[in-house]
């Protein structure tokens, strides 16, 4: 695939979510509420995370970072979908574009991993109680983390490694309110079955697979956990299934929108806003309402800063 970059597309077209204007301004004002409430949420939880003592242990660590990644997640297209709702010429330049496509795969690819990592931690923690500390080490789980972002880096280059340089001389509306890859590659002036094959092995397969691994993962300590009665393992069953909802809503329209990047299904919108919009906002609701730890801890932290502004107002 040896193509020049004679692209004369400057920028891209965002046909958005609908061209109804009335639709436009509720969902302007719904995305803006979901957004804030996203962005707060998981500030909480990576401040909780930070300031409570109680909850500086692995699964936490890697709950604040998750936390982190999901704000971030949420951060990359939605402002600029939300102010679009307001604007008649949905355009975003070609370098803007591009950032989109890093960003959600540097991210995403970042998730996975940290993803499995946390199974890992749920695996050790039910399985070897007893070397639990001793395997998931402040190093360990300061590594897996650099991991995750190493292998996001990667991933989200060999994304852009051969786009940035595909001919873009026709079209340039991308059906959805950010740029991403399938849709951006099929308004190239070449042929890009190849690169599609490229996007399915790299992205659909990789992301189906560490599905597969994480419910075959997560079987397992599940069936650990039923073997036993205690409250112990009552508390580790309620954790465990916090984070295989959470597996789940992430993996499911990732799956579906890379394994078929060739086909244009109508839901794809849908899933779209769903993984990049919702699942952040869902990820520290449901680690919340089943984690009585964390609930206690941002109780704590916002009954401190309520009485911290309190003080201020009040010399």
């Amino acid at each position: 695939m040896a193509w020049s970059n004679q692209s004369i597309v400057t920028e891209f077209i965002l046909k958005g979510l609908s061209s109804s204007w009335e639709l436009q301004v509720f969902y302007f004002l719904f995305f803006s509420t979901v957004y804030v409430a996203t962005v707060l949420g998981n500030l909480l939880i990576v401040l909780t995370v930070l300031s409570d003592p109680r909850l500086h242990s692995p699964m936490y660590f890697l709950l604040g970072n998750l936390s982190f990644i999901d704000m971030s997640l949420a951060s990359f297209a939605t402002p600029k979908m939300i102010a679009d709702f307001l604007s008649e010429y949905k355009a975003i330049s070609f370098e803007g574009c591009i950032t989109q496509i890093f960003f959600l795969h540097l991210l995403g690819g970042t998730e996975i991993v940290l993803l499995i990592s946390m199974s890992f931690d749920r695996y050790v923690a039910i399985c070897k109680p007893l070397r639990y500390l001793t395997i998931m080490s402040r190093r360990m789980c300061v590594g897996l983390v650099i991991l995750s972002w190493i292998v996001g880096i990667f991933h989200a280059m060999s994304q852009l490694a051969f786009t940035v340089n595909l001919p873009f001389c026709g079209p340039n509306e991308v059906d959805s309110f950010f740029c991403d890859l399938p849709l951006v590659i099929k308004l190239a002036c070449v042929d890009t079955y190849i690169l599609g094959v490229f996007m399915i092995s790299t992205s659909g397969m990789i992301a189906l697979v560490c599905f597969i691994l994480l419910v075959i993962s997560y079987t397992i300590i599940l069936v650990t956990v039923r073997q036993r009665s205690s409250g112990g393992s009552s508390k580790a069953l309620s954790t465990c299934s916090a984070h295989f909802t959470v597996v789940t809503l992430f993996f499911g329209p990732c799956i579906f929108i890379y394994v078929w990047p060739f086909t244009n299904f109508p839901i794809d919108k849908v899933l779209s806003v769903f993984y990049t919009i919702f699942t952040p906002l869902l990820n520290p609701v449901i680690y919340t309402l089943r984690n009585k730890d964390v609930k206690d801890s941002m109780k704590k932290l916002s009954s401190r800063i309520f009485k911290s502004s309190k003080t201020g107002q009040n010399p």
